[in-house]
């Protein structure tokens, strides 16, 4: 039986992605669900199927290009694949990364290699059908480099900035892509950042704002407003202006 709609979020474990995983699970979708942490991977799996969703599980690392690409091509026979998102990523501290330099390059190779591995054999399956949508999940911090996290905030940077090209070269082709720039949001991810987050929001009300952008095919979903003209500011002014307006942000232990 054809599947309504056939989803497919990376790091789905936790987070913006499992709160997107719940959004979307509704009687006749398929959710194609990939993280590294198996036992909270299959408890958001169960509460997706008690929705009325089917859904799939797969433990992966989306550093392994190979093993991406073939898990995506696999899904795709079984159901078309319609609406991609990345989300599986990394930040430092001990729950995260770590410190130092390993944790600079694990970081980039999961924030920015491990979205371009993901992202582009989605996009391959995609363009012989001419529809589909594609989005990756960056960061409100991917506007200016913060002190406290440099290597987040330039991975944040990178895909954001790939994405946005990719959309004006993939919309002739019936492709639609957006890129999600979410301010704090309740996650394993910000559970233990040792600085102040201001108008931190739910995973669900996240979610909620991301499909409702995906819905209109808005190119940038940028939330919460009040953050994001900040963060956007930040980003135009001189850096001897705003090197002196920036928010004191400690590094993770």
């Amino acid at each position: 039986m054809k599947t309504q709609i056939t989803i497919v979020i990376t790091g789905a474990s936790s987070g913006i992605s499992a709160a997107l995983a719940l959004a979307y699970a509704e009687e006749g979708h398929f959710l194609a669900l990939c993280g590294r942490n198996a036992e909270r991977l299959s408890d958001i799996a169960d509460q997706c199927q008690k929705k009325g969703a089917r859904v799939e599980i797969q433990i992966l690392d989306v550093t392994d290009k190979t093993l991406v690409a073939a898990w995506l091509r696999q899904i795709n026979h079984k159901a078309s694949l319609d609406i991609f998102i990345a989300n599986a990523g990394v930040a430092g501290g001990k729950d995260g990364a770590g410190s130092g330099a390993t944790a600079t390059r694990k970081i980039l190779r999961t924030n920015v290699d491990g979205v371009v591995n993901t992202v582009l054999p989605a996009l391959e399956l995609m363009e012989p059908k001419s529809t589909g949508q594609v989005s990756i999940v960056s960061s409100l911090a991917s506007f200016r480099g913060f002190p406290g996290t440099p290597d987040y905030a330039a991975s944040k940077a990178a895909v954001r900035v790939w994405v946005e090209g990719l959309r004006g070269l993939y919309a002739p082709k019936g492709i639609k892509i957006s890129v999600i720039c979410p301010g704090f949001v309740e996650s394993r991810m910000t559970a233990n950042n040792p600085f102040r987050m201001p108008l931190m929001m739910t995973g669900e009300k996240a979610a909620r704002i991301i499909r409702r952008g995906l819905e209109n095919n808005t190119a940038r979903i940028a939330f919460p407003l009040r953050m994001y003209f900040l963060a956007w500011l930040l980003g135009v002014l001189p850096p001897a202006l705003s090197d002196r307006l920036m928010p004191k942000v400690a590094e993770k232990e």
